[in-house]
């Protein structure tokens, strides 16, 4: 009988392209399951809840892989640690239902963007945020965040999908977003969002509409708009993924 396993990981995605296994290139999922099978001596394909791209980071990204193997969860962990780079960290792992899928069983999830505002970024932050030291209108960003809550289309935020052309009007691009605010900690603007689902490149998107709101470029009430129109021409430019994590799935 599988064993079923959920695993939560922690890593620094800056030397990585994305979770997904690819060809001659280094990416978390394939690390891990390079990982797993130096453990274990069996080849397997842990699958996310979702694919960070190239460069994002995670708190808690949430895997989940089946084995025969009968070594304890608990050494199973201490010798993927072992195994790993050391920028991908195991921080939790436990044995599940069969039918728990990291992806499928998801629920919500949250994402941190990071936006240094100081006028000089220390070496050991700038991996880690998207450095902005130039005037914003800090309040009418937040204002404008607002209007991201609710059950909405992002087609308009949606990373333009080459396979379908110009937009993206053909798939299911509704999402919901539960939470959707801006915070201050010290030299850094933090962008928090919660919800259902995210698309390809969504957060990074509404960032950087968001970011025109600060310059004074876009009028804050143009957000309900921009979702309306359903094009992604209509929003920001996709801001860089060093500030993006993910920072926690719920199940």
């Amino acid at each position: 009988m599988p064993r079923n396993f959920k695993l939560i990981l922690s890593y620094d995605g800056t030397d990585f392209d994305g979770w997904q296994v690819q060809p001659q290139r280094a990416t978390i999922q394939g690390s891990l399951a390079d990982a797993i099978e130096g453990v274990t001596g069996e080849r397997v394909l842990p699958q996310g809840s979702g694919r960070t791209d190239a460069g994002v980071h995670a708190h808690a990204q949430v895997a989940s892989f089946a084995l025969e193997s009968p070594i304890p969860t608990e050494n199973l962990a201490r010798a993927l640690n072992h195994t790993l780079p050391i920028s991908i960290r195991v921080i939790g792992l436990e044995e599940v239902a069969l039918d728990f899928h990291a992806r499928h069983s998801a629920k919500t999830k949250t994402y941190e963007y990071r936006i240094f505002r100081g006028n000089v970024c220390p070496p050991f932050v700038a991996r880690y945020v998207y450095v902005h030291p130039y005037p914003l209108d800090e309040n009418a960003m937040l204002r404008a965040a607002q209007a991201a809550i609710g059950e909405h289309d992002f087609t308009s935020f949606a990373a333009v999908d080459p396979e379908r052309g110009k937009d993206n009007v053909e798939v299911d691009n509704v999402r919901t977003i539960y939470s959707s605010e801006w915070l201050r900690d010290g030299d850094l603007l933090i962008y928090r969002v919660r919800g259902d689902g995210f698309l390809h490149h969504m957060v990074r998107n509404l960032v950087g509409t968001f970011l025109l709101v600060g310059k004074g470029s876009l009028r804050g009430d143009a957000i309900a708009s921009i979702l309306e129109a359903r094009r992604r021409s209509e929003a920001g430019a996709t801001v860089p993924a060093s500030g993006l994590f993910l920072m926690c799935v719920e199940y």
